[in-house]
């Protein structure tokens, strides 16, 4: 529960300090959070859509770069770092209006000088809509006073 708590704060964090996230993914929902592991959800709205009317890749490009922030937050670092390499790989159609897009994002290592995380989109259909990859440089957010790696460490002791 405290990986979800602390996630969501750093989502929060975003909404409230960043100009991207809160125009584009402002009602994006984090729904489940583990040491390591994020998931979340997104209700497709006209502004997440290109011409043709369904989920434009700018949009999941956007969520692979916050997608892997949030993972890295759920290893316990507020500040998340910056990106060095985002990747996106399209598959299906994301869907429309009124879908909802499903996310789970990992950290798949988690290192003093980077991270790197993996993503997979899901939509209505349970059809793999796009893939990505995120690496971010993050040894200056070590230093950040929020940070709570020791109590998300797996040798942290359990309540």
């Amino acid at each position: 529960m405290a990986a979800l708590k602390f996630v969501r704060s750093v989502w929060e964090s975003f909404r409230a300090n960043s100009g991207l996230e809160p125009r584009l993914l402002d009602n994006l929902r984090v729904t489940a959070a583990q040491p390591g592991t994020v998931k979340f959800e997104l209700d497709i709205q006209k502004e997440h859509t290109n011409r043709l009317g369904i989920l434009h890749g700018g949009t999941i490009a956007s969520m692979v770069d916050l997608g892997g922030s949030l993972a890295v937050a759920s290893k316990g670092l507020f500040a998340t770092g910056v990106s060095t390499d985002l990747s996106v790989t399209y598959l299906n159609s994301g869907g429309k209006v009124g879908d909802t897009l499903r996310a789970e994002v990992t950290c798949d290592k988690f290192g003093k000088t980077l991270a790197y995380t993996s993503i997979r989109f899901l939509n209505d259909k349970d059809e793999l809509v796009a893939r990505g990859s995120h690496t971010k440089y993050i040894t200056l957010a070590w230093k950040d006073p929020n940070n709570i790696v020791e109590e998300l460490s797996p040798l942290a002791p359990r309540e």
